[in-house]
């Protein structure tokens, strides 16, 4: 809030927009902003969490400025509306994936905030210690954790599993995962198979040979597991399958399953997003929105990361966005009129 008054913005707050996250609205005040339900009211700019309303696309000027996570796939309707009002819209899902938007990927910080706390659900619902414990009456083996997909969140949760004492192994379809998960100080499973490098570090979409192969593989290492967390997935896709409902049935009776792509259509089969099921004495958790679980952090990484995206597009107070700048051309969405993202103008036409 501070850096935008600094830089010459008038900032406008919705009340209670910070109370899940511990902000009072005298907080926005003290930091020089107004408290006001018609915030987005000729607005030159809005920042949000979830794609606008109709109520908020309309209230904003003419040619303004929207920065929010923005499924653009999902939200035709909204982005013609958009393309129609005439705003610039930007997707934080499609901020580009390079060292120069490292401060505006927040992708990368939410998936920091969703790994840390799936390690936390997989912890709370089992029914053992997590770490190696010697004591008089014996000793009480470790957890042993699975962990399949090693991006962010993936690497986020194996670190944080470390921490919690279990031992942990990972396994991804990308070559460069298997250094990435030995550095947090797991083990890389390897199945010996061909890795799926995709286009801005994500993993590629696989044949179903290979999806098939790939299953029979990790099959044992699944029903090893104490633990098992799936953090695949791939923005704008179908989340791939990586456990089957067989391979959850033959784990031990008491494990958990912490699926965090379950909104994606899940990594693990019968994972419902938001809610909690049992198959054959394991738990099955399936994640909805798990960033908001942990408010505080979620709310000031994904602030800084907007924040960011927008001072990017400023010039001495005024908006400016520059279409030749790979930054804000790769994260709009909608721009003087016209739909900007390609994938999107082919959906609408």
């Amino acid at each position: 809030m501070a850096r935008l008054t600094r830089a010459g913005f008038e900032v406008a707050v919705e009340p209670g927009a910070g109370a899940a996250a511990h902000h009072a609205d005298d907080a926005y005040r003290s930091a020089g902003a107004t408290v006001a339900q018609d915030a987005a009211t000729g607005a030159a700019a809005m920042l949000g969490v979830q794609p606008p309303t109709e109520a908020q696309v309309d209230a904003l000027a003419e040619g303004a400025v929207v920065i929010t996570f923005l499924p653009a796939a999902q939200e035709l309707p909204l982005v013609a509306r958009l393309r129609d009002a005439n705003l610039s819209a930007f997707s934080m899902e499609l901020v580009p994936r390079t060292s120069r938007a490292q401060s505006m990927d927040a992708l990368s910080s939410q998936a920091l905030v969703a790994g840390y706390r799936c390690a936390l659900v997989a912890a709370e619902r089992l029914p053992r210690f997590f770490p190696l414990l010697m004591t008089a009456a014996g000793t009480v083996a470790p957890a042993k954790v699975l962990v399949l997909g090693a991006g962010v969140a993936g690497l986020q949760a194996i670190a944080t599993a470390r921490r919690l004492g279990a031992v942990v192994r990972a396994y991804d379809v990308r070559a460069a995962a298997a250094e990435e998960v030995r550095s947090v100080g797991a083990e890389f499973v390897d199945l010996d198979l061909p890795p799926l490098e995709g286009a801005g570090g994500y993993a590629r979409e696989m044949t179903e040979d290979r999806a098939a192969k790939q299953l029979e593989l990790l099959a044992p290492h699944v029903a090893e597991a104490d633990a098992l967390i799936t953090t695949a997935s791939v923005p704008g896709r179908q989340a791939p399958t990586l456990v089957t409902a067989e391979m959850v049935a033959a784990m031990r009776p008491g494990s958990v399953v912490v699926d965090l792509a379950a909104e994606q259509g899940g990594n693990v089969e019968g994972a419902v997003p938001g809610e909690e099921i049992v198959v054959g004495g394991v738990r099955v958790w399936g994640g909805a929105n798990v960033p908001s679980q942990m408010p505080a952090q979620a709310s000031q990484l994904y602030a800084t990361n907007v924040v960011n995206l927008l001072l990017h597009m400023a010039t001495e107070g005024k908006l400016t966005p520059d279409l030749d700048d790979d930054i804000v051309s790769g994260s709009c969405v909608t721009h003087d009129g016209k739909v900007h993202h390609e994938p999107t103008r082919e959906l609408l036409s």
